[in-house]
């Protein structure tokens, strides 16, 4: 091989810096991306994506926010919290009920489907957990969850 066809040879996840060399937010992003195919091979035949299996969970953690409130839980859009929300009802797996006092705003919950498909998602969710966890104690895991939830917090501040 040439020397400049293995110059232009792209580093592996693990190596230069895709490795532990790595910035600490391209080392996320990188999880999380890998993360993210995980869950949408682990939800694919149950036809749920990831940003769904998230509205679905804060629906059932949090029952009758409004939109807004579950697109900042889960982390999307309120505009693809919208779509999402809209295809879920049409599914049969979510409700919307106008607010009691603010008519406009819709209170959102699972319907009796939807926390069937959202028992479902969790097994295979819990699944892909497991997974991440293995080879670390309790203690290291607990760990890994509050530096993640310092990282979070950076911002909101």
């Amino acid at each position: 091989m040439s020397k400049s066809a293995d110059q232009t040879k792209l580093p592996e996840i693990g190596e230069g810096k895709r490795g532990e060399g790595g910035y600490l937010g391209y080392l996320l992003r990188q999880a999380a991306a890998a993360h993210r195919l995980r869950m949408d091979r682990a939800l694919a035949d149950l036809e749920v994506t990831p940003p769904q299996f998230a509205v679905m969970t804060m629906v059932k953690a949090y029952p009758g926010q409004s939109n807004a409130d579950i697109a900042r839980m889960a982390l999307l859009t309120p505009q693809t919290t919208n779509v999402i929300v809209a295809n879920l009802e049409r599914a049969g797996h979510i409700q919307r009920r106008p607010h009691e006092v603010h008519r406009r705003i819709l209170r959102i919950d699972l319907t009796p489907s939807g926390n069937d498909l959202l028992q479902a998602c969790r097994s295979r969710v819990q699944a892909v957990e497991a997974e991440l966890a293995k080879g670390f104690s309790e203690e290291t895991t607990a760990e890994i969850r509050r530096w993640l939830v310092a990282v979070s917090r950076l911002n909101a501040g």
